[in-house]
């Protein structure tokens, strides 16, 4: 019969978690900012959210056409772009469906906060870039995809 050492009594087994204070006991015990304070969420959640209230407005809007499309963010472009797009930063890209994954449209988020100031800019471009590609994808126009997107 084969006995770990770690199950045998009287030896210390490993730690059942994370230790939450330090050795003295003056460590952190709560979070530093409460949760219903705005600074509670990382500028990644925030936009994550924004992203997917915009999807989720446009999937309502095309419920069929867009019922299997996954909205995806990630952080930057990758620095090799497809010999058919431009040379210049990307803002977002489709990717059609195939057999092995449905439709995808990938937002990216540093190129686009980068470029706004506040989060009503933030909303309404990623608002604009989502029109853009889901246009793209169903070839339609991207003011018919969302017409409040593009109003000055």
């Amino acid at each position: 019969m084969d006995v770990e050492p770690s199950s045998l009594p009287g030896t210390p087994g490993p730690r059942p978690g994370p230790r939450r204070r330090d050795r003295r006991g003056r460590g952190r015990r709560w979070d530093l900012i409460p949760p219903h304070l705005p600074g509670y969420r990382t500028r990644r959640e925030q936009f994550d959210d924004t992203v997917a209230d915009a999807g989720a407005a446009l999937a309502e809007r095309f419920p069929r056409r867009l019922a299997h499309l996954q909205v995806l963010v990630e952080e930057v472009p990758p620095s090799d772009p497809a010999p058919w797009e431009d040379a210049t930063v990307l803002l977002g890209r489709v990717l059609p469906p195939s057999r092995d994954h449905p439709a995808r449209v990938i937002v990216y988020r540093r190129p686009i906060q980068t470029r706004c100031e506040g989060e009503q800019d933030t909303e309404m471009l990623v608002r604009q870039v989502l029109a853009e590609q889901i246009g793209s994808l169903l070839s339609i126009d991207p003011e018919d995809v969302d017409p409040e997107a593009w109003e000055d």
